[in-house]
C-alpha cells in the first residue's frame, strides 16, 4: 500500500480517517486530471512534430484508436496557463466614497466583479475551480503562492508597482493621466477614454515573478478598470494560441479593447504590442 494511504488507514478516529481519506482522494483526483492534461499535450506535440498516430501508438504500447481517445481526454493543454489546482483571483479593493472613515468599507469595481465571472467560466471550461479575494486598500497582497491571478492597477498596490518595475519592455507611467509605454519602441498608449471619451481602453497582460523567486503569477490591469476586462476578453478568445507561444514562461504584452458603454461588455480585443519574453 502507498505510504500516504497507509497513513490514512492508521488514523484512529473513524470520522477523522474518513475526512483524511476524502482529502487524499481529492488530491489524487487533481493529480489524475493534471496528468491527463500533460499526456494530451505530449501527444499533440508529438503529432505536431510529424509523428503519425501509428507511431505514437507503437511508442505508448496501445492501439491507434486508443491514441485518438487519449488525445481528446483530459483538459486542454492551455489549462496550465492558470495553474493545476484551485485558482485564486485577487481583485483590487478601494474604500467606499462619500462615507466617514468609521463607516468606510472595502469595495471593488463592478468591472472587476464581471471580470471574475468571465475568468471563472473560462477556468471552469479548463476544469479548474476558482475563487476571488479582495486586496485591501493598503494594496498588500501575498504574491508568493501558486495558481494565482492578480487584477489590480499599480496605483492601488505599491507591491504590484514594485514588481512591474522589473519589466524592461512595458511600463505604466503617469503625467496628467495614467498610460502605458512600450520601452522598446517608445510608443505611448493612452486610453481613448481620456483622449476623446471613446468606449475603449488599453490593458497590460503578463506572467510576472513572485517576490520569493519560486514561481510566477498572472497579472492583468487596464489604464482604467475596463481595460482589464479587455485583457480577459483576449484570453477568452486567444488562450490556446497564447499558451502555445509562451507556455508558463514569463512574458508581457498590451491589449486594446472596445466595449459597449451601456453594458460595459467588451466587444473587441486585440494585441497591440509584441509578446515580450522575459526569459531566454
Amino acid at each position: 500500500m502507498h505510504e500516504e494511504m497507509q497513513q490514512v488507514a492508521q488514523v484512529a478516529v473513524p470520522v477523522e480517517r474518513a475526512k483524511a481519506a476524502s482529502t487524499l482522494m481529492a488530491d489524487y483526483s487533481g493529480r489524475v486530471t493534471e496528468l491527463a492534461r500533460i499526456r494530451r499535450e505530449a501527444i499533440e506535440e508529438a503529432a505536431a512534430g510529424g509523428m503519425s498516430q501509428s507511431e505514437i501508438a507503437a511508442h505508448l504500447g496501445v492501439s491507434r484508436g486508443r491514441v485518438g481517445q487519449l488525445a481528446s481526454q483530459g483538459p486542454p493543454p492551455e489549462r496550465a496557463f492558470f495553474g493545476t489546482d484551485l485558482v485564486t483571483v485577487s481583485l483590487g479593493g478601494k474604500y467606499e466614497a462619500g462615507k466617514s472613515p468609521e463607516e468606510m468599507g472595502e469595495v471593488i469595481a463592478r468591472e472587476d466583479l464581471a471580470n471574475f465571472d468571465h475568468l471563472r467560466k473560462l477556468m471552469g471550461a479548463l476544469k479548474l475551480d476558482s475563487q476571488y479575494e479582495v486586496i485591501p486598500p493598503t494594496g498588500i497582497v501575498n504574491l508568493n503562492r501558486d495558481n494565482h491571478v492578480v487584477v489590480c492597477g499599480p496605483r492601488l498596490s505599491p507591491i504590484i508597482a514594485q514588481v512591474l518595475e522589473g519589466d524592461d519592455n512595458l511600463r505604466f507611467q503617469k503625467d496628467h493621466a495614467w498610460h502605458l509605454v512600450d520601452l522598446k519602441t517608445q510608443e505611448v498608449y493612452r486610453s481613448p477614454m481620456d483622449e476623446d471619451g471613446s468606449a475603449a481602453d488599453v490593458g497590460y497582460l503578463a506572467r510576472l515573478p513572485r517576490l520569493d523567486g519560486k514561481g510566477t503569477f498572472i497579472y492583468a490591469a487596464g489604464i482604467h478598470a475596463i481595460g482589464a476586462n479587455g485583457v480577459v476578453h483576449y484570453l477568452e478568445n486567444n488562450l490556446a494560441d497564447l499558451y502555445r507561444d509562451v507556455r508558463t514562461r514569463r512574458f508581457s504584452t498590451l491589449i486594446s479593447c472596445r466595449y459597449d458603454p451601456k453594458t460595459l461588455e467588451v466587444i473587441e480585443s486585440k494585441r497591440v504590442t509584441p509578446i515580450y519574453r522575459h526569459e531566454a
